[in-house]
């Protein structure tokens, strides 16, 4: 990426990705579905410990919306869709695809996507306290969340996981080329051979062609 060149940030959560990059002169557009995800994502970084990330409040800017029906046209050079902030958390039928397709409408030709997501493999072998579905791909699991002042509550979580296959074949279909799917860890990314034993893949991708294009 190049400064001034502007990124896409699906499921954006609290902002963490969209500032850090802000720092280093992208322009940013964040999307979230929880509104205040998207309240502290819109503070953080302005007035905080980092001077690095003040002064940049004008190239950053974020929107509760939902990642399923985005409506961008052709206005980024890039997009991240990182730690399941969106993709893999839609279980039903077609709706990750769904996010996948909006994202390639909101790319122009040509633009990258760095796209996380789980790895069934992982799940399948060490998922003790989850239930895989093997018809669905979906993994479920009772886990512990907490608010922000530290009350607990326990909430079913289901996930969408893929083989290095799939996320093959539902890219391609939406017009991308994958250029690597690479085994991966939260805060550990990078470019290893995809295999059984990460949590997670990353794939980068570039857009071969609109979706408008495609017959």
């Amino acid at each position: 990426l190049q400064p001034g060149e502007r990124v896409l940030d699906v499921g954006c959560g609290t902002g963490r990705h969209a500032w850090e990059l802000a720092a280093h002169g992208i322009e940013v557009h964040g999307v979230d579905i929880s509104h205040r995800f998207i309240d502290i994502a819109r503070s953080r970084g302005v007035d905080g410990p980092d001077p690095a990330r003040r002064g940049v409040r004008s190239s950053v800017t974020f929107e509760r919306g939902d990642a399923r029906t985005m409506a961008f046209d052709s206005e980024f050079d890039a997009a991240i869709c990182l730690c399941q902030g969106a993709f893999g958390m839609m279980t039903a039928a077609g709706e990750d695809a769904a996010v996948v397709a909006g994202i390639a409408r909101a790319l122009r030709p040509g633009g990258r996507l760095a796209l996380s997501a789980f790895n069934a493999y992982f799940a399948v072998k060490y998922h003790d306290d989850a239930e895989f579905d093997a018809a669905t791909g979906v993994s479920h699991e009772v886990t512990e969340i907490r608010s922000e002042a530290g009350d607990a509550r326990s909430v079913d979580l289901w996930t969408g996981c893929y083989t290095p296959r799939e996320l093959r074949l539902l890219l391609a279909a939406h017009g991308f080329a994958v250029e690597s799917i690479s085994s991966v860890e939260p805060g550990a990314y990078g470019f290893d051979p995809a295999t059984t034993e990460s949590p997670e893949f990353l794939a980068v991708a570039r857009l071969a062609r609109r979706i408008s294009d495609r017959s």
